[in-house]
């Protein structure tokens, strides 16, 4: 099979950030960006070392890590992590991660595998964030792969097996890993569930059988759990309004979605590295299964681990028991906590413009489902 055009959805080469630096500057998206983020004397040094990278990965440490670790700073109450000793920094591996923020799952996730001596990795994002040359300059310069989601049917399966072909060269060729949402958007109910579909992009490329497929990309569970989510209100709207008619988005709101993430509260942040699931992919028997069947056993591997590393917070712990009307974990949390929920409540209820059992149930289940699904694979929690 002749090579795709990977020209269509690869990041930016060093050259072509080189290209990308001036744009930037001469953007005033940007510059509003950096005084948000910066002090005047801390925005030029971080400028003037843009301009004197001599790499990609020298552009994102004079640009992305300072931006990355400043919005931390300014919006969270610190970030804990866990797990990073289940992978080896010489081999790369897919990161299948769940998915609760536009920018911010990643660039966190690319941010602490800095700080712990890794390389960082490449990133998919979807071709309906590229609202402006300024996000795709800053999206392609932090190593952002595109994933078409438009186009006819052929269109779309040609995308996939380019996207498939990309990330099999960036893990066996390149030895560069890869973060990928284990589903399609941002998990809007909690769920966290892998979507197989993703399963079956990556297993569009390679030449063995599609259990060696899957265990060439060293598949690797990550997990980030949001003490408040950013853009919980918005995401208990959407799902309010999809569930009588098919939801149309704003032209600007995946922008908003984008600025919400980064701009809004999130107390506090804990990412966990799963375990490579490769031992298990290979022990699977596919002599008598389909491959739908190993892709459905592998989906409920991911899962297993992302459930159960999920970092359960008193805001998950409160939602439950409102969402039971039970008192089971009423010592995981205090007054402060209810108040803090309910005021997060009343600006969803603010920004739908409706209140009901429905919306409440909505917006509980967001919160309440990763224990619950915690519950699903241990006894106790």
């Amino acid at each position: 099979m002749e090579d795709l055009d990977f020209d269509l959805i690869r990041p930016y080469n060093f050259e072509e950030i080189q290209e990308a630096i001036p744009r930037l500057i001469a953007d005033g998206s940007f510059h509003s960006m950096m005084d948000f983020l910066f002090t005047p004397e801390q925005k030029e040094v971080v400028i003037t070392n843009m301009k004197k990278a001599q790499s990609v990965h020298e552009f994102q440490i004079a640009m992305t890590l300072p931006a990355v670790q400043t919005i931390l700073r300014k919006t969270t109450n610190g970030i804990s992590h866990s797990g990073f000793d289940n992978i080896n920094k010489d081999v790369a591996n897919v990161y299948l991660a769940n998915h609760r923020d536009i920018v911010l799952d990643s660039s966190i996730l690319g941010a602490k595998l800095y700080e712990l001596g890794f390389d960082t990795p490449h990133t998919t994002w979807g071709s309906n964030l590229m609202a402006s040359q300024m996000i795709v300059d800053l999206g392609k310069s932090n190593q952002m792969i595109t994933v078409f989601r438009e186009g006819s049917p052929k269109e779309l399966l040609q995308n996939s097996q380019r996207l498939s072909r990309f990330i099999r060269k960036s893990i066996l060729e390149m030895n560069k890993s890869v973060w990928i949402a284990h589903r399609k958007g941002r998990s809007k109910d909690g769920m966290d569930k892998t979507d197989v579909s993703i399963l079956k992009m990556l297993t569009l490329s390679g030449d063995s059988d599609i259990k060696s497929r899957l265990v060439d990309l060293k598949l690797t569970p990550a997990t980030i759990s949001y003490e408040w989510e950013p853009c919980d209100g918005m995401k208990v709207r959407e799902t309010y309004l999809s569930q009588d008619s098919t939801y149309l988005k704003s032209d600007d709101e995946d922008f908003n979605s984008i600025i919400g993430g980064l701009l809004g509260e999130k107390g506090r942040i804990h990412i966990t590295m799963g375990t490579p699931i490769i031992n298990q992919i290979k022990e699977i028997d596919n002599s008598k299964i389909n491959n739908n069947d190993v892709v459905n056993i592998v989906t409920k591997l991911i899962d297993k681990q992302t459930h159960i590393n999920y970092k359960l917070w008193p805001s998950n712990y409160l939602a439950y028991d409102l969402l039971t009307k039970g008192s089971k974990y009423s010592d995981r949390y205090d007054q402060n906590t209810i108040t803090k929920f309910e005021e997060r409540y009343l600006n969803a209820i603010k920004l739908l413009q409706t209140e009901n059992s429905t919306v409440r149930e909505l917006f509980l289940s967001l919160y309440a489902n990763p224990v619950i699904n915690k519950l699903e694979h241990l006894k106790d929690i």
